[in-house]
């Protein structure tokens, strides 16, 4: 009675196993960094780093270990001091236009466990610092820009429709104003812009000759196209944020037109802003070909013209008319051109831009066309022409960009067009830094609580439940073990809040041991033999256990759903630590129980 199968053990070993590999990365912590990034095609190679190095050393600021690996230079340094000069140097010797110096925090995990995948867990803003920003949204200008995306495509329709018009174009005070020849062709085309724009409302101000109409976008689109805007300069700032390395940032709405970012072991504030601001779009434009290069850089620029430069320098003469900008492009990926082996961008538009680039390139067939990048860097506007090329044939929902320098820079600008620009600006009004003395006192603090409140558990059970609390905690080490281990495993992010929730799930695991072994006690005092009793106890309270860890656990669900910031920081222990505390509460004491019981005849237990 009361033995477990041998298959039983070695798989509960194995379990514990595992939690103790995935749970130590935590234990070796971390070493200042510095992180040097590229820009776009810059290279990430042995000469960056010989250039790094051979700066810092000259400084006074050598690196203890220089590494290069997933496109990037990670330098680690032996204090926090030596890692801001070091930054400081940086800054004037790595060309800020190629390259990216931020501060960082380098784990020390030895490169076996890595390669096991142990990674350390993550740690919240309010336990390793970082910086907070909160940021105001233009709303106002969801109306402008709708209003010229409107004048854009009613134009096209009008021409399609071979409605002729006199002047499309956005008034001063806002909506747009469409004047027409005649009466005829003004009726004819308020009847169109009324069965193809719903979303535009209609007034006729004609006077004497002068045939008019104002159109102004209904209120119900306006605030479609606000919530949106604000929905989309959320998902920008998440996607750019995500893919440029920052871990586990919060970028959350705060009311109807604000947002928030949080982006833990982040100490640049300058960095951090670069960050959230550099998104990039396209424009694609037609080729002037009938004036004078020349002229243009000269000053004489066409009015209908535009003077850009290539990458190499080279001047370029465009139309000012833009045929498509990147709000339409809803996917992008690297690849090879299939023909010349060179990177390329697959671009993907949706129903609207595909429509709008095939009117437009379909009467500019056997024109070149140009491709501007436009991206904004360090609060400066960044315009290059990328590729030119021949249209060869009507262009639609899918077709590819070359002229590239590199694969490297065909991923980073599909990565920048997957981020997307964004839909409205944004304006930093409010930024703070939690520096890591606060995060370490906060971590202190939270850590304090944890010991202090498990000693006592510990103590506590091991005097009054004698042997089975010694059992019981050495479950409850255990159970702190899985909780790390399984933070770590899926890289989930540890607040303050959420070091309560450990706390919490310290009292849960005991108070079901408790239920148990006070049901062992019970069947002791009726007159049942020891292991009897044990088996009773185990069997019998397992239901009243089942049901009070469920119900927290769908609380601690729901928490995490529809909780934000430190809410589901401690949701996320909560649950984690719900699920440890029954498996080290049941199985794991009652094979401990087994192991020093278990087939064994007995006349008395120490309980």
């Amino acid at each position: 009675m009361n033995q477990y199968p041998v298959w039983g053990y070695v798989l509960i070993a194995l379990i514990i196993g595992i939690g103790a590999i995935y749970a130590a990365p935590n234990l070796y912590g971390t070493d200042p960094s510095l992180q040097i990034s590229a820009r776009r095609a810059a290279p990430v190679d042995e000469a960056l780093m010989t250039q790094a190095l051979t700066a810092l050393e000259a400084a006074g600021a050598p690196a203890m270990r220089a590494e290069i690996g997933d496109e990037r230079l990670l330098l680690r340094f032996a204090s926090d001091e030596i890692r801001r000069q070091a930054s400081t140097v940086l800054e004037t010797t790595i060309d800020a236009k190629k390259y990216v110096v931020a501060l960082n925090l380098a784990s020390r995990t030895p490169q076996w466990l890595q390669q096991l995948g142990g990674k350390p867990m993550y740690m919240g803003l309010d336990l390793r610092g970082g910086v907070h920003f909160l940021m105001q949204v233009d709303i106002d200008a969801v109306a402008k820009q709708s209003d010229e995306r409107f004048v854009s495509e009613l134009r096209g329709s009008l021409r399609e429709e071979k409605i002729r018009y006199r002047t499309i174009s956005r008034a001063p005070a806002g909506g747009i104003s469409a004047q027409f020849l005649s009466a005829e062709v003004k009726d004819e085309a308020r009847g169109f812009i009324d069965d193809e724009f719903p979303d535009l409302a209609i007034e006729d101000v004609s006077t004497g000759s002068e045939f008019r109409l104002n159109l102004t976008t209904t209120e119900e689109y306006l605030a479609e196209a606000r919530k949106n805007a604000l929905k989309q300069n959320l998902t920008t700032l998440r996607n750019r944020v995500n893919e440029l390395g920052v871990a586990e940032p919060v970028i959350q709405q705060q009311g109807d037109s604000r947002i928030v970012v949080q982006l833990p072991g982040v100490e640049d504030t300058a960095t951090a802003k670069q960050l959230l601001g550099a998104t990039a779009t396209l424009e694609f434009r037609m080729l002037d070909t009938d004036n004078d290069v020349a002229a243009a850089v000269e000053g004489r620029v066409p009015v209908n013209s535009k003077l850009y430069y290539e990458r190499s320098g080279e001047p370029v003469l465009l139309n000012k008319r833009v045929m498509l900008t990147g709000e339409y492009i809803v996917d992008a990926a690297s690849g090879i051109e299939q023909q010349t082996g060179s990177p390329a961008v697959f671009i993907t538009l949706d129903g609207k831009g595909a429509k709008i680039f095939s009117r437009a390139t379909r009467e500019q067939i056997g024109k070149p066309m140009a491709v501007v990048y436009i991206e904004r860097v360090q609060g400066r506007l960044v315009q290059e022409v990328i590729s030119i090329a021949t249209i060869r044939d009507e262009l639609s929902k899918r077709f590819q960009i070359t002229g590239l320098d590199s694969t490297q820079e065909a991923r980073t600008l599909a990565l920048l067009l997957r981020a997307g620009a964004l839909a409205v600006p944004i304006e930093i009004i409010e930024e703070r830094t939690v520096g890591p003395s606060l995060g370490q006192d906060n971590i202190d603090r939270g850590m304090n609580s944890v010991v202090i409140g498990l000693v006592l558990v510990l103590v506590f059970m091991a005097v009054y439940y004698k042997v089975f609390g010694l059992i019981a905690d050495v479950a409850l080490a255990l159970n702190i073990v899985f909780i790390v281990a399984l933070l770590s495993m899926l890289q989930a992010t540890l607040t303050l809040p959420g070091i309560a929730g450990i706390v919490l799930t310290v009292g849960m695991a005991v108070d079901a041991n408790v239920l148990i072994f006070q049901r062992i006690r019970e069947e002791i005092a009726n007159g049942n033999s020891p292991q009897a009793s044990i088996r009773a106890g185990y069997e019998k309270a397992f239901s009243t256990i089942a049901d009070a860890n469920i119900t927290t656990l769908i609380a601690a669900i729901v928490l995490f759903n529809f909780g934000t910031g430190p809410i589901k920081g401690f949701a996320v222990t909560l649950s984690l630590g719900i699920i440890t505390s029954m498996f080290t509460a049941i199985i794991g004491t009652r094979s401990l129980v087994n192991l020093i019981y278990g087939n064994r005849r007995l006349t008395k237990i120490t309980i």
